[in-house]
């Protein structure tokens, strides 16, 4: 059985490379609305969207990921030069032990939106390594978090240049009782 979800399942893939193309308003809106529409635990939408489409701030971000990693500060290796990176924030005090599984469920959705439309993304966790640092409350106030917010999970996006096969499913991974 194929129906467009599955297929848009089956063909969506983490894109590392992207053309300086920046979304358009209306792109960015279906992008953005998807996520909205996410389930949440008791509906308590505990997540706050903040689009970074500023060239110089993501540089930044990503030269201070470059520098923890002790990697080529020449190579965008944490957003891969996408041109829109939209961080997912949540309460500190969140309002359920889920909130963050919450977010994986928005940022899911993006995802596939933002392949429906002929865009690529990448889901990207490892920011919360910069927000860990000295400088993470400073990148927090400059992105855009609310007071009290924390960063759940990002994802980068735009107009794929490179892609990759799909991965193989492992064995095993199904249980049935």
């Amino acid at each position: 059985m194929t129906n467009a979800v599955l297929q848009a399942i089956a063909d969506r893939r983490s894109n590392r490379g992207y053309a300086p193309r920046q979304l358009t308003e209306e792109e960015l809106q279906a992008i953005l609305t998807a996520a909205l529409q996410s389930p949440s635990a008791r509906n308590t939408q505990p997540w706050h969207f903040s689009v970074v489409q500023n060239a110089e701030l993501l540089k930044e971000f990503s030269l201070d990921y470059n520098r923890l990693q002790k990697s080529d500060p020449g190579r965008d290796i944490l957003f891969f030069e996408a041109p829109t990176v939209v961080f997912i924030s949540t309460p500190v005090e969140a309002p359920t032990r889920f909130s963050q599984i919450d977010c994986g469920i928005a940022v899911q959705n993006m995802a596939l939106a933002a392949h429906s439309i002929g865009l690529g993304s990448v889901i990207l966790g490892r920011p919360m390594e910069v927000f860990d640092t000295e400088k993470g409350a400073r990148y927090a106030k400059a992105i855009g978090f609310p007071e009290g917010y924390t960063f759940a999970i990002a994802i980068a996006l735009g107009e794929p240049t490179v892609t990759k096969d799909a991965h193989v499913p492992r064995e095993g991974l199904i249980n049935r009782v």
